[in-house]
């Protein structure tokens, strides 16, 4: 059995959040993490967790490339000191980057992410949470640096994209990257799973954002991660279930969840 570590079940694709999970199921996938955007979506992710038992973890975020103001965030950061008791994470949260090119104010943009992330970190260093990073890119060094300076001690890189060499820093600090689909038809992403100890990865679907390659005819959902992981096992020269089993227990450990 495998997670999906991080899931947009809030979006309107998944209306019926119980024929996702029970889909998800059939395809061997155990439970998925579910991560919130901003307040209203952090609202519906709390309720795909209390209406679907054991099978939907929630987080709740303040994603760094919407446009949202410090009200927004003061919202959020409400939300997650009243429900950290039932939440594995705060995120997905992070620091702008695709929202940057041809910004006239992108200096503002990057302060003004680097602010608001730090205030996320705080709580969720005061709450024991772990932390789902956006950071692609040229963001994930500052990303990164974030993390150390607020003492975080579990995060995860979520669809991770950065060179070597910062992946080599994320991996030394003990951080996790996650993967997506996009592992199965893309260089760039197999080239970081062949270097990345398998101890340091994570699969994910980040669903419902739609594949190429053999998923363009399939219904982007948490049953992907399954197809990841066998395709990790494939690159990393492991035997399906032994791969499964490492990821699995990584993203057990990041989100300290219990492995019945």
């Amino acid at each position: 059995m495998i997670v999906d570590s991080h899931c947009h079940l809030h979006d309107p694709a998944f209306a019926d959040v119980r024929s996702t999970v029970v889909r998800a199921t059939e395809h061997d996938v155990w439970g998925v993490v579910a991560v919130g955007c901003d307040g209203a979506t952090n609202e519906r992710t709390l309720r795909a967790a209390a209406e679907n038992g054991k099978a939907v973890w929630p987080a709740l975020g303040f994603h760094p490339e919407w446009k949202l103001t410090a009200e927004d965030l003061a919202q959020v950061e409400e939300q997650i000191r009243a429900n950290h008791a039932r939440l594995v994470a705060v995120g997905e949260v992070g620091l702008p980057w695709y929202g940057l090119g041809g910004a006239a104010d992108a200096d503002r943009l990057r302060r003004q992410g680097r602010e608001r992330l730090e205030r996320l970190v705080d709580l969720a260093c005061r709450f024991d949470l772990a932390v789902i990073l956006h950071a692609p890119h040229g963001a994930a060094a500052d990303a990164l640096a974030v993390l150390k300076r607020g003492g975080v001690e579990r995060a995860v890189f979520h669809w991770h994209k950065a060179s070597p060499e910062v992946t080599r820093e994320i991996v030394d600090a003990g951080y996790l990257v996650s993967v997506t689909p996009d592992l199965v038809y893309r260089a760039r992403d197999r080239e970081m799973v062949e270097t990345v100890p398998i101890e340091s990865l994570l699969v994910e679907s980040d669903a419902p954002w739609p594949y190429q390659g053999e998923f363009e005819s399939v219904t982007s959902g948490p049953w992907l991660v399954a197809r990841v992981a066998e395709e990790v096992a494939k690159i990393k020269r492991l035997p399906a279930d032994e791969a499964t089993y490492h990821l699995t227990v990584n993203t057990c450990r990041l989100f300290d969840l219990v492995w019945a």
